[in-house]
């Protein structure tokens, strides 16, 4: 396996009370890759996600076990302030969320809560977050507008930007384009593939096409195990289990 390994998980259990939805998954995520999450609907992948950046903290009655390595720290360690630890590991989610504020303000936002009180310092960040996911020029004119006035792509490429803009080390998409039509899809593939080289990304995607498009490496769930994880390549066309290979021939899933 090439590169540095970004952030790792090592036998990861995750229970909703007395429910364990994820079983002792291990999996190495490597820097400026792309690793896609396949399996069918409610086999884990967004919970294993969600783990990522301990976004399920906020459901009462969990309990994790295991490891979740971000460098050489453990984010669940009790000294992590979970609010750095969501800078560091930024999340786009399958619905576009922008607040309901200025396209600015929407981008602004984080900056802010996070401290950054030059202006100037505001507004060029701002304006690198938009271009870096590919929507500065629709949006340009109309920074003081409503987010909530964009189309469901804009918004989507307008939260991806928001992400960006507190300088993430990792981005969390889950299924980023499943609610975008297909030219929006395109489009957030593209900025996909065009942020891998400043980031490690790691998408969960329903469409086993788009993994193909746009990952490195493709990690396939089911009935919250890892079933295999390889290449992206290799996974597709020498899969090493049959379970694998008839969920990506479409014999079940």
């Amino acid at each position: 396996m090439q590169g540095n390994i970004k952030m790792h998980t090592r036998n990861l259990d995750f229970f909703y009370g007395g429910f364990q939805a994820l079983d002792r998954i291990s999996i190495e995520f490597i820097q400026n890759q792309v690793t896609a999450l396949i399996g069918p609907s409610g086999c884990g992948k967004s919970t294993y996600l969600r783990c990522l950046n301990r976004m399920n903290d906020l459901i009462p009655g969990i309990r994790v076990k295991g490891r979740v390595m971000l460098g050489t720290k453990d984010i669940y360690d009790p000294s992590v302030d979970v609010v750095t630890l969501r800078r560091r590991v930024g999340m786009v989610f399958q619905k576009p969320n922008p607040f309901p504020k200025s396209i600015f303000e929407n981008i602004a936002y984080g900056l802010k809560v996070n401290g950054v009180k030059d202006k100037a310092k505001i507004t060029a960040i701002v304006e690198k977050s938009l271009k870096q996911a590919a929507i500065w020029e629709e949006v340009k004119d109309r920074m003081d507008e409503s987010a909530l006035g964009l189309s469901g792509g804009q918004q989507q490429r307008l939260c991806i930007a928001r992400a960006l803009a507190v300088g993430p080390e990792v981005l969390l998409m889950d299924e980023p384009a499943s609610a975008l039509d297909p030219i929006a899809t395109q489009k957030i593939e593209e900025l996909i593939t065009e942020l891998s080289s400043k980031l490690t990304i790691i998408i969960v995607t329903h469409n086993m096409q788009q993994a193909a498009r746009v990952s490195d490496r493709t990690a396939f769930f089911y009935m919250g195990k890892l079933v295999e994880v390889n290449s992206t390549d290799t996974l597709f066309t020498k899969p090493e289990l049959k379970q694998t290979e008839d969920y990506i021939t479409g014999r079940f899933g």
